[in-house]
C-alpha cells in the first residue's frame, strides 16, 4: 500500500532524516511519532501528495481518485468560512453517487456516531475545538478511501472524544483500509497501534509499538 524508497522530506536543502526505507501492506495500522520539529506532519503531507520530496521515491497503490483521505491539525483551517458544521461534514462524501435519501441517512449516522447532534447549524466559527474536531472525523468517515492520514487526530478531544476516537479507528481498520496516524500520546499508541515509526533526525525506526515505546524516555513526546 505505502512504498518508501530512499525518501528525504523538509524545508528546501535541509532533509528532516536520512534516507527513509518504508512498506506498509494494505489493512495495516501505523503510528507516527517523534519529537517537535522531527517531521511527523509533514512526512504526512508527503504521503498526501500535499507536499513534494526532497528525494527519492514515495508510491501508494491507491485508485487514483478519492483513495487518500488527509485530516489536517485545525490550526490549518479557516475558522472564519462561511459554512455548517453540518456542510464541513457532507463534503466527505463528495464525489459519491449515492441517492437523497441514502445520503441523508449516512449523515445522520455518522453525526450520531461522533455525538454532534443538535449542532448540525452551527457555523464553525461556533464550534469548540473538540466539537470541530469530531466534526472533521466525521467528514472523514464519509469517505470510502482506503487510506486515511490522519494528523494528530486526538487533538482538542476529551475523554468522550478519544474513546469515540479510538473506536471508530479500530472499526475503519477492521474494515481493511490502511491507516497513519500522527500523535503524541505515547501510551495510547501502545494501548491501540500494532506498529510505530519513530522519527528523529538521526534516523527512522519502524517497530511494534509495545517494544519500540518502551524504549522511550517518557510515556509522551511533545
Amino acid at each position: 500500500m505505502i512504498d518508501c524508497q530512499a525518501l528525504r522530506w523538509g524545508p528546501p536543502g535541509r532533509p528532516l532524516t536520512p534516507a527513509l526505507y518504508l512498506e506498509r501492506p494494505a489493512g495495516s495500522l501505523t503510528a507516527i511519532v517523534g519529537a517537535n520539529g522531527s517531521g511527523k506532519s509533514s512526512l504526512l503531507k508527503v504521503m498526501a501528495g500535499l507536499q513534494k520530496p526532497l528525494s527519492g521515491k514515495i508510491t501508494l497503490k491507491v485508485r487514483h481518485r478519492g483513495g487518500v483521505s488527509f485530516l489536517p491539525q485545525q490550526q490549518h483551517l479557516d475558522r472564519q468560512f462561511p459554512i455548517s458544521l453540518q456542510e464541513l461534514v457532507v463534503a466527505g462524501a463528495w464525489g459519491r453517487r449515492d441517492s437523497p435519501a441514502l445520503r441523508s441517512q449516512r449523515l445522520n449516522t455518522v453525526l450520531e456516531d461522533w455525538a454532534l447532534r443538535g449542532l448540525e447549524h452551527r457555523p464553525l466559527m461556533a464550534l469548540s475545538g473538540g466539537e470541530l474536531q469530531r466534526a472533521l472525523l466525521a467528514r472523514l468517515g464519509l469517505t470510502e478511501a482506503p487510506l486515511l492520514l490522519l494528523d494528530e487526530p486526538h487533538a482538542a478531544l476529551d475523554e468522550q472524544g478519544q474513546a469515540l476516537l479510538w473506536k471508530h479507528i479500530h472499526g475503519w481498520h477492521a474494515e481493511g483500509r490502511t491507516l497513519v496516524v500522527v500523535c503524541h500520546d505515547l501510551a495510547a499508541v501502545r494501548q491501540h497501534i500494532p506498529h510505530t515509526l519513530l522519527i528523529k533526525h538521526s534516523g527512522c525506526t519502524l517497530g511494534r509499538s509495545h517494544e519500540l515505546i518502551a524504549q522511550q524516555p517518557c510515556t509522551r513526546v511533545a
